[in-house]
């Protein structure tokens, strides 16, 4: 930690020594308190990719993550809430190094951001339940009622270039349409039309999906992408589906610095643009061939299929 970091953070610039934490990844353990003792903690969130260690992509439960190591965690983040005699919802955040070591980082006296992959996994309204706390009511749970059903992800829709070291944009979009169906959740405030100023946060949406393992949530946010639709601002929905395919990713070998290792900006050219010029190929091929071998009709059809492959560049 900086001297000046110090001094404005807790009125005294004296540092003597701070750890050096190697490939960490970004653990945060959500809480619940009440206003009666009581503290239960609703699971991890890794909240390791990351840009300007500022988050992109969150998932709950963590890929690493033992269920010991996750009740340790879990308890150490509990003491803290106690000891400050916390209220309300929290985040107690972490470090946690290549061997498994935690690190205390700080806690977040808020709902945060990624909240919604801990009510997917849970099945609690996190709003629902600060708001039964700020009456005065006791948590509605107990720690032994809380179970990991399944396994959720999000991604941050941002207003910004993953080409240009993700710049912020602004401008209107022209094209605002969110996907649907089954564990498939938008959290907005956008409609088509709508301008993205320069004067807040760059946030379009939160993406968030649920399914039954980690493998399959990762498919489901991959769908959820394609079926997005945003132009007129550039957006991290492509750099969000680079992620989903990343091997490293799925395999949940990764940390904070996932992006500068593994990320370079001409990876989001290559497999959209791809796939698209070959379907484009094989579907010109049968509109030629339909033209003389079947009925009128074919043709409409297939131009269709080519219409829904050329609006996937709407995510570009």
């Amino acid at each position: 930690m900086k001297q000046s970091e110090a001094l404005s953070s807790f009125g005294d610039d004296a540092v003597f020594i701070e750890k050096y934490v190697a490939s960490p990844r970004h653990i945060e353990i959500q809480l619940m308190a009440d206003n009666h003792g009581n503290v239960c903690y609703l699971f991890e969130r890794d909240c390791s990719i990351q840009r300007r260690h500022q988050k992109l992509v969150e998932e709950a439960p963590s890929a690493v993550l033992t269920p010991e190591l996750r009740k340790q965690m879990g308890e150490a983040a509990v003491n803290v809430a106690k000891a400050a005699n916390y209220s309300g919802a929290g985040t107690v955040e972490f470090l946690l190094d290549e061997k498994m070591n935690f690190y205390f980082l700080e806690m977040n006296t808020r709902l945060q951001v990624e909240h919604p992959v801990t009510e997917l996994i849970t099945g609690l309204d996190l709003v629902k339940e600060q708001i039964r706390v700020a009456e005065g009511h006791p948590l509605s749970f107990t720690q032994d009622d809380l179970k990991i059903n399944g396994h959720a992800m999000e991604l941050r829709v941002c207003a910004e270039d993953p080409m240009n070291n993700f710049l912020p944009d602004i401008g209107t979009l022209s094209t605002y349409r969110v996907p649907q169906g089954p564990g498939v959740r938008v959290d907005d405030c956008m409609e088509e039309g709508m301008e993205i100023p320069i004067h807040y946060d760059n946030m379009i949406a939160k993406l968030i999906v649920w399914s039954d393992t980690r493998e399959h949530a990762i498919e489901k946010m991959k769908r959820a992408i394609e079926e997005y639709r945003i132009s007129g601002v550039a957006n991290t929905l492509q750099f969000g589906y680079w992620v989903m395919g990343n091997e490293h990713f799925i395999n949940g070998n990764f940390d904070t610095g996932f992006i500068e290792k593994y990320f370079k900006p001409e990876y989001l050219q290559t497999p959209f643009d791809q796939n698209l010029e070959e379907a484009m190929s094989i579907i010109a091929s049968y509109v030629f061939s339909s033209q003389v071998a079947q009925p009128a009709g074919s043709a409409d059809d297939a131009e269709a299929k080519s219409q829904w492959y050329r609006n996937r560049r709407q995510m570009r």
